[in-house]
């Protein structure tokens, strides 16, 4: 099992598990993990996250997942939350729904985190009974599971809106055209033959999924933490954004609309404004859907959510408006850059 994670930092990747209190279901019907799904890819949007992959057994999910604002725990508390409370009021139950904390285990951004997607995408045909199957049924059937990110990944689904596959993909160093082709041989060769080497780093993943030199490190970071030391570590993983103020946000925004920011606060049905504003402000800005809510004076949390979903189709449709909205987000990138290298967070 994994430690309880104490550090975090931007552009961490992550191997998250969620298990249900006394290994029972957090998962008893398709309704529900479709609405796990659904509070997944709200906080996706609302925290920046990076959303690599996903499979949800009956008892447990894993998540695989990179943070660019050093914001896990804020992103598992909502998610976690707001599953609870939806689960609780279905089944008529108080009380706790996972097994303590969510488990987190830093991964080493490279052929350890293409190994642990082939990991996690197999979980739905590892099972002691889906084990004793003849190698093509598991196959079938790891192909038909429709409750990972896997059909997604290898073109038997539409692709997800909430999901980032490229870096995964590009792992596999095919060309483009090929890569979900390679990716499928990839995995699926798992179902017949064993990595020992990669056996034997999730055996003992305390420290993190990685070569021996990450998880010294990853271990030294994470002792430091628990020590109470305040010296912190420099990290240079990637280029990470730092929060933009709202007013920043607003101001770009109506700058590449042509509008007044007097008209964010003018509600019209068909005003795409409010949605590409409220979007923005949750990606950038590091706000709730429900600080958005009262920003705009909007009387719920839940109207911000149908607000960036209606974007979504809108984009989907519009070649135009999507073109605005990605010079918008360019723009915004290039204002909350920063240089690679930031500081550790320790967090109890």
């Amino acid at each position: 099992m994994a430690r309880k994670l104490r550090v975090q930092f931007p552009g961490a990747i992550y191997h998250v598990t969620m298990r249900g209190v006394e290994r029972r279901a957090i998962f008893t019907e398709n309704r529900e993990r479709e609405r796990f799904l659904d509070r997944l890819s709200d906080g996706v949007e609302t925290h920046d996250i990076r959303l690599y992959l996903f499979s949800l057994m009956v008892n447990h999910a894993h998540l695989v997942l990179e943070t660019p604002r050093a914001n896990l725990d804020k992103f598992m508390h909502g998610l976690e939350t707001a599953y609870t409370v939806y689960f609780n009021r279905r089944h008529d139950r108080v009380g706790h729904l996972v097994q303590g904390r969510y488990g987190a285990t830093l991964v080493q951004g490279d052929r350890y985190l293409l190994k642990l997607t082939r990991y996690v995408h197999l979980n739905p045909v590892c099972t002691r009974q889906t084990k004793k199957l003849p190698l093509n049924v598991r196959r079938e059937r790891l192909r038909a599971y429709r409750w990972s990110s896997y059909r997604s990944y290898i073109g038997e689904d539409a692709p997800l809106s909430f999901m980032d596959y490229g870096p995964v993909l590009a792992q596999t160093g095919a060309k483009k055209a090929l890569r979900q082709q390679e990716y499928q041989h990839f995995v699926e060769a798992g179902l017949a033959a064993t990595d020992d080497e990669f056996a034997a780093v999730m055996a003992d993943r305390r420290w993190g999924i990685g070569d021996p030199a990450f998880r010294a490190w990853a271990k030294e970071q994470q002792e430091n933490c628990i020590a109470g030391d305040e010296e912190r570590e420099e990290t240079t993983f990637r280029k990470v954004a730092s929060p933009l103020t709202p007013t920043c946000i607003t101001s770009v925004l109506c700058q590449e609309m042509q509008v007044e920011e007097s008209e964010l606060k003018q509600y019209r049905q068909s005003n795409v404004l409010r949605p590409i504003a409220a979007k923005m402000l949750c990606k950038y800005g590091g706000l709730t859907q429900t600080a958005v809510a009262e920003l705009f004076g909007i009387h719920s949390r839940a109207a911000v959510s149908a607000q960036i979903k209606r974007l979504k189709h809108m984009l989907a449709d519009d070649e135009e408006l999507k073109t605005t909205v990605n010079r918008i987000e360019r723009r915004l990138q290039a204002t909350a850059a920063r240089p690679p290298g930031s500081d550790v967070k320790c967090q109890n």
